[in-house]
């Protein structure tokens, strides 16, 4: 069973910075594609960065050269940086795993940005 814990979300003013983290409870991002989405409120889950098993990235118009998403393998952790907010960044930031054909999502974390 794969686990994925979420932490470092919370309230930043408007052009601040915050770093999200994701760990796994085991050594999965090295094969698999993973990544970060949001739901805003009242809105669906959108992608915000992506990493597929090969290394290669994606990003939503929205977030690129302000978001950026990494990984520790020696911590299995993957991390989402975000600089430079907005107030229209403020969401639930989820991240996921694609292990071995299964979806894994962690619990979700609040991100709210003040004006």
């Amino acid at each position: 069973q794969v686990q994925l814990v979420e932490s470092g979300g919370g309230l930043v003013q408007s052009g601040g910075s915050l770093r999200l983290s994701c760990a796994a409870s085991g050594s999965i991002f090295t094969t698999s594609g993973w990544g970060w989405y949001r739901q805003l409120p009242g809105k669906q889950r959108e992608l915000v960065g992506t990493e597929n098993r090969f290394g290669n990235t994606d990003y939503a118009d929205s977030v690129k050269g302000r978001f950026t998403i990494s990984r520790d393998n020696a911590k299995n952790t993957v991390y989402l940086q975000m600089n430079s907010l907005k107030p229209t960044d403020t969401a639930v930031y989820y991240c996921y795993v694609d292990y071995r054909g299964n979806i894994y999502w962690g619990q979700g974390t609040q991100v709210t940005v003040s004006s």
